[in-house]
């Protein structure tokens, strides 16, 4: 199940070129709704990113998700921006039933990725579904 593009994963689509790209994602890892200093602890950070990356949902009244996460990488910053943009539409268990694979190419992220940043990315991603299902 894919959706529409958000407006950040759209800013990256229409990036030419891996300079513009990077500077875009630098630009939108400004939009990142960031996680509190308290709560960058061993329980909220991803294992397995070359970057520190911590993550954090929770769910609202209305059962949408809220995202916050931090990098201390401003590119994985942006890419986190652009996942937090989109999981922040979706319910918990819509969350499940996403297809971020499909997602990331047609906005044409993932062929701009290292193969370390898009390990590390597909590991935040699978900490986004475990959370999601437990706070469901």
């Amino acid at each position: 199940m894919t959706t529409n593009s958000s407006k950040l994963a759209t800013q990256l689509a229409q990036a030419k070129g891996w300079d513009n790209l990077l500077r875009q994602l630098m630009l939108v890892g400004k939009a990142l709704h960031p996680l509190s200093d308290e709560a960058r602890d061993e329980h909220s950070e991803v294992q397995g990113c070359q970057s520190r990356v911590w993550l954090q949902l929770t769910v609202d009244s209305n059962n949408r998700v809220a995202m916050l996460a931090w990098s201390d990488s401003k590119i994985i910053r942006g890419v986190l921006a652009v996942i937090q943009e989109k999981v922040n539409e979706l319910s918990p268990e819509h969350i499940a039933a996403f297809d971020f694979d499909d997602w990331f190419a047609s906005i044409q992220l993932e062929r701009y990725l290292s193969q370390s940043r898009a390990s590390g990315i597909a590991e935040v991603i699978r900490q986004i579904r475990h959370q999601a299902v437990v706070i469901d």
